[in-house]
């Protein structure tokens, strides 16, 4: 009987070994995929009225305060808080607070 159980916890072992060898290579063929990754400075609502009525120079408040983090969405889905960043003439981000995983497949 012992015989049994042995045998059984080992073939378990192997399962979960394959489960994870199979795992990397599922990630692997992922790493390819392009995804869209967003900066959002921030948001406002406007009426179509003053949406027609901005010209250039004109100014729209947001609802975020000038210095706090901005948010990184990647497909839509925000996974970090970060702050924008000058590499030589452009733009970067750097991240800060990185979502949890679990609170990003729950917006999914």
């Amino acid at each position: 009987m012992a015989d049994e159980i042995f045998e059984n916890i080992e073939e378990i072992n192997a399962t979960e070994e394959v489960g994870k060898t199979v795992g990397i290579e599922n990630l692997k063929v992922l790493e390819n995929i392009d995804v869209e990754m967003t900066v959002e400075v921030g948001r406002t609502e406007i009426t179509i009225r003053d949406l027609l009525r901005l010209n250039e120079g004109s100014v729209v408040e947001l609802d975020r305060l000038a210095g706090d983090p901005l948010d990184i969405l990647v497909n839509n889905t925000k996974i970090a808080k970060g702050e924008v960043v000058m590499i030589g003439e452009r733009f970067g981000v750097r991240f800060g607070e990185i979502v949890d995983p679990e609170k990003r497949m729950e917006s999914i």
